[in-house]
């Protein structure tokens, strides 16, 4: 059809066609979706409770800390919530959701706590994916005067303990799959850059300038890209999360031990001080859990923590406190292991779920 304007005919605009519309997305609280993903939150209840009873029968205490802290951590790379107490006619004072009830845990150490362990929802800003969600439950215990080892030895019974309590036999995500009740893997940093990288990275431990450019050599052989402000810690990265974690705990868990000693802000150092008492425990590519033989320098934590804050502030513009009364009780915290486990992640595996959400009670997105 056209229409005539004087002097001109011009087509007439035909209409766009309807749009079809979209089904809304599924949320958490929808009968449907919360029927489908029940038998996994159930699960995860049982594996709460299997490992509350792990622990009281070690003689363990479970302690409740508080979520507001004047310092969430002091992590370059984890993200705070921030927020504000504000008592009735008086100053307001800013304070933060605790990425890890660590602190606390540390300053209960020093009290005089000897075995504790503590189940506590944290917070940290920016993560939100497969594997990752802003709050989540995190499971942590700390053992006085015991060897770092004996962490491992309890991830591995706690490990055996949840995955019964769930009615599972074997860890699973998207097609992998690790039996927890065949004995762990330990294998050195070093050794897993070697075997899944192919880069010796000894001689490449930070020193000075030439060894950050040597090792950025070796990444970009592998095809990874490098930044012009790329720091070795970043290199690092890099390299263990696209070469050599996707490897770790293939057929059973494994233990990354040794790390370099850059990479451990809040353990004490081994032996040979180019390495730290840090582990991590995978299953199925997926890092469980992250432990410590606990630094208690007051001074050289105060170092390690100002080093962080700065290249926070490099990277992200921001920084966030240094908690006094935590380097004050470190003075007095006894020799110490401590550890903290994604619980979420465990009963994500536990129950071959894809997602972290579907194991989540509510998570805070829609389903996907």
């Amino acid at each position: 059809m056209m229409s005539e304007y004087p002097g001109k005919s011009v087509p007439t605009p035909s209409a766009p066609p309807p749009r079809k519309a979209q089904p809304a997305p599924e949320r958490w609280w929808m009968p449907d979706a919360h029927r489908r993903r029940r038998p996994k939150l159930v699960a995860r209840a049982a594996m709460i409770e299997a490992a509350r009873a792990f622990f009281r029968t070690g003689d363990f205490i479970e302690a409740d800390t508080a979520i507001l802290q004047i310092s969430p951590g002091n992590e370059t790379h984890i993200g705070a919530f921030a927020t504000r107490f504000q008592p009735q006619g008086g100053e307001g004072q800013p304070y933060y959701l605790h990425t890890s009830p660590e602190f606390a845990a540390k300053k209960l150490l020093a009290a005089g706590e000897e075995r504790l362990f503590i189940f506590q929802h944290v917070f940290r800003n920016g993560e939100l994916d497969r594997l990752h969600h802003p709050e989540f439950l995190m499971l942590e215990w700390y053992r006085a005067g015991a060897p770092y080892d004996q962490l491992m030895e309890d991830c591995t019974a706690l490990m055996r303990s949840c995955v019964t309590a769930a009615g599972a036999s074997e860890l699973r995500h998207r097609g992998r799959n690790a039996d927890p009740f065949a004995e762990p893997e330990r294998i050195s940093v070093c050794a897993a850059f070697h075997a899944y990288a192919g880069i010796d990275l000894e001689p490449l431990l930070p020193g000075g300038p030439e060894t950050r450019d040597l090792f950025a050599e070796k990444v970009r052989a592998l095809g990874l890209r490098v930044s012009d402000d790329d720091n070795w810690s970043d290199l690092f990265s890099k390299v263990l999360s696209d070469r050599v974690e996707p490897r770790l705990g293939e057929g059973r868990a494994t233990f990354l031990t040794d790390y370099p000693a850059c990479e451990a802000a809040l353990a004490r150092l081994k032996p040979d001080p180019r390495f730290a008492e840090r582990f991590e425990l995978y299953a199925c590519g997926v890092e469980l859990a992250n432990g410590f033989g606990e630094l208690t320098d007051p001074e050289e934590q105060r170092r390690r923590f100002e080093a962080a804050m700065a290249e926070r502030l490099r990277i992200y513009g921001e920084t966030y406190p240094i908690d006094p009364d935590f380097l004050a009780a470190l003075a007095i915290m006894p020799q110490a292991c401590g550890i903290a486990l994604g619980f979420d992640r465990l009963a994500m595996l536990a129950t071959d779920a894809r997602e972290i959400a579907e194991v989540l009670w509510t998570p805070l997105a829609a389903m996907p």
